[in-house]
């Protein structure tokens, strides 16, 4: 049985919520915003971002696989679900729970992009960076977090554990 070490807590997740979803407001004042969410792991995070969106926007989802139920990624992206909303000339913000090496994101913004929109920028939960294997990164950040395995609040191991209202350090 993995052994779960608290790490981020449920006030701690609300504020960084709550401040990137200001800083997100801003930025798009009297404009267009879409946002993509990457299920299956930021669904939470989504829901509580739009909820603390000033700004309209809309939301549509993509599925990808590349964990499986391991606890690193395999490389292999599989697009599982197609966004539904026409996002051309838009401005679009995906929104994930957790940046690792990256090949993820750098498949779903080249997907995002062959539709044509306005811009792509990327706002994640959790962002870590010393994992990178591309060059990409987020715009939006909430918190940037060392190279350990983490569930709850969505994030999940071999979907368990997304439940939680807040994110452990899973040692197994």
């Amino acid at each position: 049985m993995p052994e779960l070490i608290p790490f981020l807590n449920k006030n701690d997740i609300d504020r960084m919520v709550a401040d990137v979803a200001r800083r997100i407001s801003s930025d798009y004042q009297n404009r267009e915003l879409i946002l993509i969410g990457v299920l299956k792991g930021a669904f939470i995070f989504v829901s509580d971002l739009i909820r603390h969106l000033t700004v309209p926007a809309e939301i549509d989802f993509v599925r990808v696989r590349s964990y499986g139920a391991d606890t690193s990624s395999s490389g292999n992206v599989q697009l599982t679900k197609e966004i539904e909303t026409d996002i051309e000339n838009k401005h679009v913000l995906i929104v994930e729970d957790i940046i690792d090496t990256g090949l993820t994101l750098k498949y779903i913004v080249d997907y995002l992009s062959s539709f044509g929109p306005e811009s792509v920028r990327v706002c994640t939960l959790l962002d870590k960076r010393e994992c990178r294997m591309t060059d990409i990164g987020a715009d939006y950040i909430c918190s940037v977090v060392g190279d350990s395995f983490l569930v709850g609040y969505g994030l999940d191991y071999a979907e368990k554990y997304r439940n939680l209202p807040e994110i452990y350090h899973m040692e197994l």
